[in-house]
């Protein structure tokens, strides 16, 4: 009887979660569609919080990402500035596959990064060596950007450790040509009828 009970138990938790999860093919139809080899082949700048646990802003910063694509080879260069004095720097290399999938690299990422692609929404999985205190620690990132125009995507990333939430990140990337348009678009704005 008991083994029967933890058994339900189990295939109530899995059911609940399969429920729950979002899947990178519901956005296949999405628009605006994009595609990692136009979208990151570019100079972009970037916007970004990370949360607590419990939802508080403890770090905020502002990074520059220089994308460049060869082939099926692109590269991603970051530099992060946090608002404590923090510098951050990565450089991502994503390979496309034979499936239309992506794998990605970079010297803090345990393993390799998968990538999805579904029409606007790009889903990243992998695990991140941290610093902490004196030392590292590696984090799960369940990582999801959304473009929401053809110039800015908004990414969330979920960091778990040991199967827990501790922790969240979220970005907003625009194309410098974008951030370029915005005068444009405000004076659009004011020309507009109210």
């Amino acid at each position: 009887m008991k083994n029967l009970k933890t058994y339900f138990i189990l295939s109530l938790t899995t059911l609940l979660y399969a429920c729950s999860s979002v899947n990178i093919d519901d956005y296949s139809n999405k628009q605006p569609a994009i595609e990692l080899e136009t979208f990151f082949n570019d100079d972009l700048v970037a916007y970004g919080m990370l949360r607590d646990r419990s939802g508080k802003v403890i770090r905020q910063f502002t990074a520059v990402l220089k994308g460049n694509w060869q082939g099926d080879t692109g590269t991603l260069d970051e530099i992060f500035w946090f608002d404590d004095g923090e510098r951050q720097t990565r450089l991502w290399t994503m390979v496309k596959q034979s499936n239309g999938e992506y794998i990605g690299t970079a010297s803090d990422v345990e393993g390799e990064a998968v990538i999805q692609v579904r029409g606007n929404a790009i889903r990243l999985a992998y695990d991140l060596r941290v610093p902490y205190k004196d030392d590292d620690i590696v984090l799960a990132m369940d990582d999801w950007m959304y473009q929401i125009s053809p110039g800015v995507v908004i990414n969330e990333t979920i960091m778990k450790k040991w199967g827990f939430e501790v922790g969240k990140v979220t970005v907003m990337i625009m194309k410098t040509n974008f951030v370029n348009d915005i005068p444009v678009l405000l004076e659009k704005f004011n020309q507009e009828p109210k």
